[in-house]
């Protein structure tokens, strides 16, 4: 009787689950974004995080923890960000591309890319790409990237 009761609570769990989960983000195909994203700007220092436009929420996550939560230069302004702040300005007309030095002597750079994700299948996301080191991609090379990316994983 409990194995039958562990399958219910499973199955109820994972309904909630995806109740919880915007229509925006329901059945991403995780494996194509994540060799997809690795293809056009992966790395260890990348981070890209996709969300529902309408609600903000985070459906899917490129990249470690720490590289997502990571402060770096904003490069078109003062200050630090990571980017779950850039997210939020993804849906300015045009999105955001930015690139800058990180280091003072030039060798490492930061390049930032966010906007909305053009979907073939009515998907509503936004998007924000962060890139850091030797060889950081500057902000409008990874969108463009990104753009194909995104169709190559079905978006």
């Amino acid at each position: 009787m409990s194995g039958r009761r562990g399958g219910i609570f499973g199955a109820l769990f994972c309904a909630a689950l995806v109740a919880c989960t915007p229509p925006s983000g329901r059945g991403l195909n995780h494996a194509a974004l994540d060799n997809a994203i690795a293809q056009a700007i992966g790395g260890p220092s990348t981070c890209l995080l996709l969300a529902d436009r309408a609600s903000g929420k985070v459906v899917y996550r490129f990249g470690d923890e720490i590289a997502c939560v990571r402060t770096l230069p904003q490069c078109d302004g003062p200050g630090l960000m990571n980017t779950g702040d850039a997210l939020k300005l993804a849906d300015r007309p045009g999105g955001r591309l930015a690139s800058c030095p990180d280091s003072p002597d030039g060798s490492r750079s930061v390049g930032w890319a966010a906007g909305r994700v053009q979907s073939a299948h009515n998907r509503d996301l936004t998007y924000s790409a962060v890139m850091e080191g030797q060889n950081a991609l500057p902000g409008h090379i990874m969108a463009s990237r990104l753009y194909d990316a995104f169709a190559a994983a079905g978006l």
